[in-house]
């Protein structure tokens, strides 16, 4: 059967990856990015911006012209928490964004007769001490004038894992929900690890981060490949992961396991209402 899905962050990195990967598999894949060409050189189906409310609105409603139905989203756009970087716009882009998407395309999703959600975390949920747990829970507050207001006093870094960690919590606190799994859409994340993309490449380029690259452990010696997130990704997607509702699935060789042999840390954060 062939399926309807959305991409977000599609021209590049672990978006563009996800895409081949789906339509490998003869699917229809529906394109969104701030840039109107792909990796690949095609044309992007959606072109927005999703750090600002209007360009959210525009790919809502971009996709919903192009289709009454969609059987599962990957917002994958996503901005790096790099020196230099503004920690506003890591929170806008990295949460608002794909949340807005999702929420916004739900009655596509609904529509679909079973389909799924699939967000990207990230592993430094658990593999950095230290980060800003206030904006991860203004973010679950649903308060971006907040969140962004308070990852401004921070740097990027530390703001990056909050966005990534607010977006693993609210699949798993809206997922059990009626309007989603109540409508047949499944919501879950997966938790990469360090995977070559332009993104790694631009963290070994920076000054304060890029030697700590060198040290990042992983099991199985390497860093991944956009390829290798894919597959998971849609295989969550899937009618086989039908039970699957709520979780986070690391994918990074293993890093977590080695930091955390028993059991993972970091991500606590404060009271939240559903």
């Amino acid at each position: 059967m062939t399926r309807t899905y959305v991409v977000s962050g599609a021209a590049s990195g672990i978006g563009a990856a996800t895409v081949t990967h789906l339509r490998d598999g003869g699917h229809r894949v529906l394109t969104v990015d701030r840039t109107s060409t792909g990796l690949d050189g095609g044309s992007i189906d959606v072109v927005a911006d999703l750090a600002t409310p209007v360009g959210r609105a525009e790919a809502v409603a971009g996709v919903q012209a192009l289709t009454d139905v969609v059987h599962g989203v990957v917002p994958a756009a996503g901005v790096g928490g790099f020196t230099g970087t503004d920690p506003a716009l890591v929170v806008s882009v990295n949460y608002f964004g794909a949340i807005a998407l999702v929420r916004g395309l739900q009655p596509q999703l609904a529509a679909a007769g079973g389909a799924a959600v699939v967000f990207l975390a990230s592993n430094s949920i658990t593999g950095m001490p230290g980060w800003n747990a206030e904006v991860a829970t203004l973010c679950l507050r649903d308060d971006e004038d907040a969140a962004r207001s308070t990852a401004a006093t921070t740097e990027a870094v530390m703001v990056y894992p909050s966005s990534k960690a607010a977006l693993a919590w609210w699949a798993r606190r809206e997922g059990v929900k009626p309007e989603w799994i109540g409508a047949g859409v499944r919501l879950n994340s997966v938790a990469p690890g360090k995977v070559t993309t332009a993104m790694t490449a631009e963290m070994a380029a920076d000054p304060v981060f890029g030697p700590l690259g060198d040290s990042y452990p992983t099991a199985i010696g390497r860093d991944g490949r956009p390829e290798e997130i894919a597959a998971p990704i849609a295989f969550l997607l899937s009618p086989a992961a039908s039970l699957v509702v709520g979780a986070c699935l690391f994918i990074d060789g293993g890093t977590d396991a080695i930091l955390h042999p028993i059991s993972p840390e970091g991500w606590e954060v404060g009271p939240v209402e559903p």
